[in-house]
């Protein structure tokens, strides 16, 4: 016998079953269907639920242990000190390197001198400007690129108070104008006198092109009245050589590279760039008080980082160098090498620093200095 069809099978399963039984048998049916969902969608929620927890927890665990990382004590490793000029007998290198020896000790990590010259201190300083400002990387700042270098260089890659962040100024450099002894000159008037009898023949060293050096040497030819030829060097310490040598006869620069040469007798000083008397030389009269009233040209250290640095490691990094500038073993040792103490705080240094820059600028016009 054929076995029924689906349809036949429907029709004998509800051919004794009324029209009201029928309605109670598909509400029933229905009323499961609408239990099973409701539980099965409880359970998604319950399980929904659990995860997210679970998540929200590993997202908390995760941001508490970036936030102990970052609460960890700054540094945690090794310092990187740019020393935008060549190592050897520059006024910033010995200073740089004076100042990591003792922030290293008391930061109690590795203070990592990399010298890195070239454009009178403004690639250097650069590197730091467009360095990741995590505090890691930090530069030994002097007027000549900071404060001088604005006004002289017609394309900077940076900008010196807006790229950088200002830490501490540590110390201060008078500037000396001395000759090689060979020289016939003992004082500022005989140098003057002797340009004149000689124009365009004399020259001058310097560190490079738009650095203090050279700016104290246009100053001294512009307020003079003289013919004097300008020379650029890689670095003052490079510039030394010719003038110890005596194929250059003069140069002006920081009294922290001329200190030793001129206790050895090696070069002759003719008159320190300020406008009183340093303490560091008080027998060394002014140029100013020889006849060039007004003469003055100095430099500054400090100690700076990448603009947004956050203000927390500022604030370490100054107070340790606060600490090591109000020390008698730095006070000594900047009197030995020429240079005085001068501590500035952050907001003390970037407001020194806008107004440098402003100073040099119209020194900068007088003498109609540019660089390319």
């Amino acid at each position: 016998m054929k076995p029924p069809m689906d349809a036949d099978r429907v029709k004998n399963k509800y051919r004794n079953v009324t029209y009201s039984e029928h309605r109670k048998m598909i509400a029933s049916k229905f009323s499961a269907f609408l239990f099973s969902s409701a539980v099965r969608f409880l359970i998604f929620i319950g399980v929904y639920r659990r995860l997210s927890a679970v998540t929200v927890f590993a997202a908390l665990l995760c941001g508490a242990a970036l936030h102990v990382a970052s609460a960890q004590p700054y540094p945690t490793r090794p310092i990187r000190l740019i020393v935008p000029y060549p190592p050897g007998a520059s006024t910033n290198d010995i200073l740089g390197r004076a100042l990591a020896v003792r922030l290293s000790e008391a930061l109690g990590q590795q203070i990592v001198v990399d010298n890195r010259s070239g454009a009178s201190g403004n690639m250097g300083s650069e590197l730091v400007a467009k360095s990741t400002p995590d505090g890691y990387t930090l530069l030994i700042g002097v007027a000549g690129p900071l404060a001088v270098g604005p006004s002289v260089y017609a394309k900077l890659g940076y900008d010196p108070i807006k790229d950088l962040a200002p830490i501490a100024m540590f110390a201060s450099i008078p500037y000396v104008l001395v000759v090689n002894p060979s020289v016939p000159a003992t004082n500022i008037k005989e140098l003057i006198a002797l340009a004149k009898a000689k124009p365009g023949q004399l020259n001058f060293a310097s560190s490079g092109n738009g650095g203090s050096p050279h700016l104290c040497g246009e100053l001294f030819k512009t307020m003079a009245g003289i013919d004097i030829v300008h020379i650029p060097y890689k670095g003052a310490a490079i510039a030394m050589i010719d003038v110890l040598s005596g194929q250059i006869p003069m140069i002006c620069t920081g009294a922290t590279a001329l200190a030793a040469h001129i206790k050895a007798g090696r070069v002759r000083p003719l008159g320190v760039a300020t406008l009183k008397r340093t303490a560091l030389m008080p027998e060394l009269p002014t140029i100013s008080e020889q006849g060039l009233t007004g003469f003055e040209v100095n430099s500054w250290s400090g100690l700076l980082a990448p603009a947004k640095t956050p203000e927390p490691i500022i604030r370490r990094l100054y107070e340790a160098v606060a600490k090591i500038v109000n020390s008698d073993d730095m006070k000594n040792f900047l009197a030995n090498v020429g240079a005085e103490p001068a501590l500035m705080d952050p907001r003390e240094f970037g407001a020194y620093l806008k107004a440098d820059t402003a100073k040099w600028a119209k020194v900068v016009k007088a003498a109609n200095l540019k660089v390319d």
